[in-house]
């Protein structure tokens, strides 16, 4: 009869330990293979800080040594680097599109969210929003609001009479800056080229020295043009990263009248995601009847049910002359019974109820 020593004993047991957590581990990187399939197919990054968070602190709490936790939530970082590593690898191939050129904040917007994937430059919103809508791409980053200048309606109407979902809203600060070929001194500079809005964040600046103004489809765009100008009376208004792109040096930083000043870039893709308990926020579009007092049943139908109207805007229907439909943004479970309900409900005073977003909260990049 063998009798083993407590070393043995303990190598056994961890031998035996090892066998049931590499089965696991396989286990856990499928679930992790189904996961990248799926932020894939809806437009979603890889990183979800809320939910590794929540892991931490739920399985730290199956550890009833206390010894032992600090070492389980190490192992657990650990285990979930490997699994996002393992994501990236899978969505390597993945290609986000946006409009513009690089260096354009929507391309800085895109590599933030997808760090791992090929951003891929459209003309313009329109073509970008179709390269998902042909498979060209997965996905696209697209800008629906500044903080300063106010909401880009363009996109708003893709959202309305397209068949696309947005499955994330991210904001991302913006900083424009006075950019011109190398060697030109303020005092030469007559004019500055820039997309709209970036000239109406910066109009204050632009009246104070007096500066023409070009309209270009694209900050980067801008950059680039001035660029390939290489003249000394042009400017761009851009950023720092299109700047170093281009080869244009920086004659003064932040020049944009808010300090404050936010994008707020959506995620576009095919597919809406899945709704969960988690989500409190939505976008909704719709159209009233032609009847009085429509919207006002159709703003108490919302609010009657629960749900916080945070935003409510409207944009003229191209296919009908002075009619309008409606964006809102809510606060709310739109998946809940009450969800549900409100939806029901809505669709007797609306010709038209969508919702194209379902999502837990806006993330700050």
């Amino acid at each position: 009869m063998i009798i083993m020593n407590d070393l043995e004993k303990a190598r056994q047991i961890i031998d035996e330990t090892d066998r049931d957590m590499a089965r696991l581990f396989a286990r856990r990187m499928d679930a992790a293979r189904l996961v990248a399939a799926h932020k894939k197919a809806h437009g979603l990054p890889i990183t979800d800080p809320e939910r590794e968070k929540v892991i931490l602190e739920r399985n730290q709490s199956y550890i009833e040594d206390e010894d032992y936790r600090s070492y389980y939530a190490q192992f657990m970082e650990n285990t979930m680097a490997l699994s996002r590593a393992f994501q990236s690898r899978l969505m390597d191939g993945m290609r986000v599109a946006f409009s513009g050129v690089e260096g354009a904040f929507a391309d800085i917007a895109a590599g933030r969210i997808f760090p791992m994937a090929t951003t891929v430059p459209c003309a313009d919103f329109k073509a970008a929003y179709n390269a998902v809508l042909d498979g060209t791409c997965d996905c696209a980053v697209l800008p629906l609001e500044n903080s300063y200048n106010g909401d880009v309606g363009a996109v708003m109407d893709l959202a309305f009479f397209g068949p696309l979902h947005i499955n994330g809203m991210y904001d991302i600060a913006i900083e424009q800056n006075l950019l011109a070929v190398k060697g030109t001194t303020m005092d030469q500079i007559k004019t500055v080229i820039s997309h709209p809005q970036a000239l109406g964040q910066c109009a204050e600046y632009i009246r104070r020295h007096g500066f023409d103004t070009i309209e270009a489809v694209n900050t980067a765009v801008a950059v680039k043009q001035v660029a390939e100008w290489g003249r000394h009376d042009i400017a761009a208004i851009g950023s720092d990263e299109a700047a170093q792109k281009f080869g244009l040096k920086k004659l003064e930083a932040r020049i944009n009248a808010s300090n404050s000043n936010t994008t707020r870039f959506a995620v576009f893709s095919r597919t809406q995601k899945s709704q969960s308990l988690q989500d409190n926020r939505f976008i909704l579009l719709f159209t009233v009847k032609n009847e009085a007092g429509s919207l006002g049943r159709a703003i108490s139908v919302i609010g009657s049910h629960g749900f916080n109207l945070q935003a409510l805007k409207s944009r003229p229907a191209r296919d009908l002359i002075w009619s309008y439909y409606f964006y809102a943004e809510g606060e709310g479970n739109i998946g809940s019974e009450q969800g549900k309900a409100m939806l029901n409900e809505l669709r007797t005073c609306c010709d038209e109820a969508r919702v194209i977003a379902s999502f837990e909260k806006e993330i700050r990049l």
